[in-house]
């Protein structure tokens, strides 16, 4: 019985640890930000090009695996249109880490989506990023934005 009570306490240690968030700086502007990422997947599903292009500073830039340096505001907009006919149907960003520096800050982690086809057909797709967030007034906005989709576990093998 006690060897049972330890293996549970260890694996709920390592499973909480695996999935643990490292934050540092002030707790109103990590909010900020994570409500920011929040908001980010929230504008992808919905499809507001508007909002997602909002959310970037003045001077944003997305670095896109095979593409230039995507920068100012119609054409970050214009990155985020996907095809017609494509809509994505689900998206979610989980930050490892959040450090605040100053007026910038740095987000990493892992993110998911799901683009729905017009023939219905949904693919999905996971990956890795970072963010350079940049203070303007008191918001946060995405200054850098860089992002490296990851092979499928499927095609690894």
């Amino acid at each position: 019985m006690r060897l049972q009570i330890k293996s549970t306490i260890l694996l709920l240690f390592l499973s909480v640890s695996f999935y643990a968030q490292e934050y540092s700086g002030k707790g109103e502007d990590i909010n900020k930000i994570l409500n920011n990422i929040t908001n980010f997947s929230k504008a992808c599903v919905g499809d507001d090009h508007d909002k997602l292009t909002s959310l970037y500073s003045k001077d944003g830039k997305i670095f896109a695996a095979g593409e230039d340096i995507i920068e100012g505001e119609e054409a970050i907009k214009k990155r985020w249109k996907l095809p017609k006919g494509m809509k994505l149907v689900y998206h979610k960003v989980n930050p490892k880490e959040i450090k605040i520096i100053g007026d910038y800050a740095y987000d990493y982690g892992y993110y998911k989506m799901t683009v729905a086809t017009k023939k219905g057909k949904e693919i999905s797709s996971k990956g890795n990023y970072i963010i350079i967030w940049k203070k303007e007034g008191s918001d946060w906005k995405i200054y850098l934005d860089i992002w490296n989709k990851m092979e499928d576990d499927k095609k690894k093998s």
